[in-house]
């Protein structure tokens, strides 16, 4: 008997809820795909726990706030440069080989934290040295990591593919500070880095079973040059410059995360607990916005929802500063984290669209260093903002700042919001 259905786009097959849960298609289409995003995965949730025990670690060593903030400034520095020279090096070299080697370097860096932490007594400047080469390989890497999925998946899945990961890092988001904090508690830093280190290892094999991918038109020496040449096709690229720009007004303007503590206490007049729900709210929205994520695939104007989505987390972020409330508090945070998750993927899926693969390191590399210090940027203007005026002064000017800057950018770049892409089949 033949099949009634057969021809017809699985897109179209998926009816009712169905059509707007998460796409699986990615999973089951390619092996290759599949090995990956469980390896990812796993190093993602058991990985995660490492950037949890390490300033633990450091605190109990030092005693000082100071230096667990420098933490992030030994990592902040590679993230910053060595992700262009590995952008650059992703669009010349085999990109599976290039990972296989970071991999290993990151892997290699959380096991000498197990060894640190197992000595009597653990060395501090350890802690900073293996954390700078850790981000130092994880850098390197980045570009290649994320170049993969349109190489791996069908163009008329990447988005279904990308959704899948945002589920991973969402749930992982979520789950690993309390599976740190778990583990710190019952068994100690050591066995939390040796976790970090089987969640690496998970994803090196990962990018071991992957076959050879070389950069299609690609070839052109790393270098000065090379990541030169990545920033000129930005440019040229006004869609994806629009991409980029608009993820930088809602992080710069809209991120009130150095608040969550202030709020927690001042505001909602509560304890350290209700500061680690608030940390958690935004990646519980972006974990269910992931589950639902299967209406992404049928979006057509994907520049429009990109801007809804930014317009959106703006305004969830104005009402947060007046939530006196912990509940409307965490509800309009997950908001926000459902909003921003919705345009991630939206975002990485044009990038994906109107790059050519000679070109997807070096523009994953600049993606990465920009949503690595947007956050960071926004984090510093809230707490400023915040000392020289009032805790919600800062978080609805900066929420509604979001929403200015969404629709300035709009009238400087009107290309994002007239492109139109095609529905996924």
């Amino acid at each position: 008997m033949s099949d009634p259905e057969a021809g017809v786009p699985a897109a179209l097959r998926r009816r009712g809820l169905r059509r707007f849960l998460v796409d699986t298609t990615p999973l089951r289409a390619s092996p290759e795909f599949r090995r990956l995003w469980v390896g990812q995965g796993l190093s993602y949730v058991l990985g995660e726990v490492t950037y949890v025990a390490l300033p633990y670690q450091v605190y109990k060593l030092t005693g000082s706030t100071f230096a667990v903030g420098a933490i992030a400034l030994v990592e902040l520095v590679p993230l910053l440069s060595l992700t262009f020279v590995g952008g650059a090096a992703a669009d010349a070299l085999d990109r599976r080989r290039l990972l296989v080697v970071t991999e290993a370097g990151t892997t290699a860096s959380v096991a000498g934290l197990v060894v640190n932490a197992a000595m009597p007594h653990p060395h501090v400047e350890v802690c900073f040295v293996l954390a700078f080469f850790a981000a130092a390989f994880s850098s390197l890497g980045v570009g290649a990591s994320r170049s993969l999925i349109p190489r791996l998946v069908p163009s008329e899945h990447v988005t279904s593919a990308l959704a899948l990961n945002t589920l991973y890092a969402s749930l992982g988001s979520v789950a690993a500070p309390a599976l740190a904090g778990i583990l710190i508690k019952t068994s100690g830093v050591t066995v939390a880095y040796a976790v970090g280190v089987g969640g690496f290892a998970c994803s090196f094999v990962a990018f071991w079973l992957l076959p050879s991918i070389v950069p299609i038109g690609g070839g052109e020496p790393p270098g000065l040059r090379s990541v030169i040449e990545g920033f000129r096709f930005l440019r040229r690229q006004r869609v994806i410059l629009g991409c980029f720009l608009i993820d930088t007004v809602a992080m710069v303007f809209g991120m009130p995360s150095a608040l969550f503590p202030a709020i927690a206490i001042v505001r909602l007049h509560a304890g350290a607990a209700v500061v680690g729900y608030l940390y958690a709210a935004p990646a519980a929205g972006a974990l269910v916005a992931a589950l639902f994520s299967g209406w992404l695939g049928h979006v057509r104007r994907q520049g429009v929802a990109i801007v809804a989505a930014a317009t959106m987390w703006g305004i969830a972020i104005a009402l947060f500063g007046f939530a006196t409330t912990l509940w409307l508090a965490l509800v309009l945070l997950a908001f926000a984290g459902g909003a921003d998750a919705v345009s991630a993927v939206l975002r990485n899926r044009i990038m994906f669209a109107l790059t050519p693969d000679a070109l997807q390191g070096r523009v994953s590399a600049a993606y990465l260093a920009q949503v690595t210090s947007a956050p960071r940027l926004g984090n510093l203007e809230a707490g400023g903002l915040a000392s020289l005026t009032s805790i919600r002064f800062s978080v609805v000017s900066g929420g509604v700042a979001c929403v200015a800057g969404c629709l300035l950018l709009v009238a400087a770049i009107p290309s994002l919001i007239r492109y139109e892409a095609k529905v996924d089949a």
